[in-house]
Parts: C-alpha cells; sequence; structure tokens
C-alpha cells in the first residue's frame, strides 16, 4: 500500500496532474450500464480514472491502483469522446478519482449538458461537479468528514459479518435523505446474501446493491 502512494505522489509531482486537471491517468473508457446501487440499469459513459491508494484486499480491479501504468490522457479528448454516444451522462470512477483535480473535466461536460456521476471512497477533498455522488466507504481509509456530508447513496461493501457494524458507522454520518446500500463483496457474494438479506429484514432502512453488470457479463 505505501508501494502505491509513493507511485500516485511521483506520478502528481512528474506531471502535475494534480493542479490543473487537463491531463488525467485513464485506465480505461467505455459505454455501458451502470450495474450498481442507485443508478442500476442506466446507461453511461464510464472514465476509469488509474491510481488508488486506498488498495483494499478484495479489489476486482487492482490493475487500477498502480497510476504511472496509464498514459496522461487530455482531458479535451476524453470528453470528445463522451459526448458522441446517446447516453448524456457520464460515471468518473477508478481507483480513486479524487486524487486529481477533476474540476476541469466536470466543466468541459457541463457545458455539454452531461450529467455527472462519481463514485468515490471519499478519502480525498472532493473536486469537481457532480448530479450524484456514489460514497463508498472504505476501513482502510475512511472518508473526510466533509464528503458524508455531499454523499446521495452510501455504498457498504459487506465481506463478513463485522462489517455490519461498519456499515452503521457510516450511516450515522450522512445525511438523513441520503440512501443506503449494502453490497455483497463478489468472491463471497454465495456466504454472503442470505445474511445480508436477513440484516435488511431487520435493518429496512438499508437496500441491496448487486453487481448485476457483472451477471449481465458486461463491463
Amino acid at each position: 500500500m505505501n508501494i502505491e502512494r509513493t507511485n500516485i505522489k511521483n506520478f502528481q509531482k512528474k506531471n502535475n496532474s494534480k493542479s490543473d486537471g487537463k491531463y488525467l491517468p485513464v485506465m480505461e473508457e467505455f459505454y455501458s450500464i451502470q450495474g450498481e446501487g442507485f443508478n442500476t440499469g442506466t446507461t453511461a459513459y464510464f472514465i476509469r480514472i488509474g491510481g488508488c491508494d486506498v488498495c483494499c484486499e478484495w479489489c476486482d480491479i487492482k490493475e487500477s491502483w498502480n497510476s504511472e501504468l496509464f498514459p496522461l490522457t487530455d482531458v479535451d479528448d476524453i470528453v470528445e469522446r463522451a459526448i458522441s454516444f446517446p447516453a448524456k451522462a457520464v460515471l468518473i470512477t477508478g481507483g480513486e478519482p479524487l486524487l486529481y483535480n477533476l474540476d476541469y473535466l466536470c466543466d468541459k461536460l457541463k457545458k455539454q449538458n452531461i450529467k455527472l456521476f462519481l463514485e468515490t471512497s471519499g478519502s480525498h477533498f472532493l473536486s469537481g461537479f457532480w448530479d450524484w455522488i456514489c460514497l463508498s466507504a472504505k476501513k482502510n481509509s475512511p472518508p473526510l468528514d466533509e464528503n458524508f456530508q455531499r454523499a446521495d447513496e452510501l455504498k457498504v461493501i459487506i465481506s463478513d459479518v463485522s462489517d455490519f457494524a461498519w456499515a452503521e458507522k457510516n450511516a450515522r454520518l450522512v445525511q438523513p435523505d441520503c440512501i443506503l446500500y449494502l453490497q455483497p463483496e463478489w468472491s463471497r457474494s454465495g456466504e454472503m446474501m442470505q445474511i445480508i438479506v436477513d440484516y435488511i429484514l431487520e435493518n429496512p432502512k438499508w437496500k441491496i446493491s448487486l453487481q448485476s453488470h457483472k451477471y449481465m457479463k458486461i463491463p
């Protein structure tokens, strides 16, 4: 984990990508259907930014962690690709996208009347302008206090029963209208699904989120 943080700091120092946000280390871009949380089933253009210092043990996109693996991409070019698709919605994810200044990217997309979604751990200061923020809180790098207040939905990954206490701790910190989701960690979903269902039946403030894109076998 310390190696990944060093890589990101070196990348940002070398490329100045944190300061102006006009170039970002994009891992991949694709047009697909959102598979998790409140916006499940809706189309969006996905932009996955490389680099993560949260580094969850069960992360299913570990290849996104090292920002130095991904060349800097001109944000103006990203915007041109994003606006070419029928759905006027963009989801920014990672990695951890808030490692970078997203103001420029969001400003350019907003000028094209694009609706903007963010998926983040919330462990860094917020940048950009968002229509919807999914706060995916992680134990090893908790969200900043101010980001709890901005979350439209809180998503907590459940890999064992101890994660329910973590979920409840985070639920006490978000706004009352924030939508609460529990999502089984994919590799343990067979073991945890019924436990999560039973928990939600007893605690109906929570909803369940499934990685439906994996069931559909789409990106």
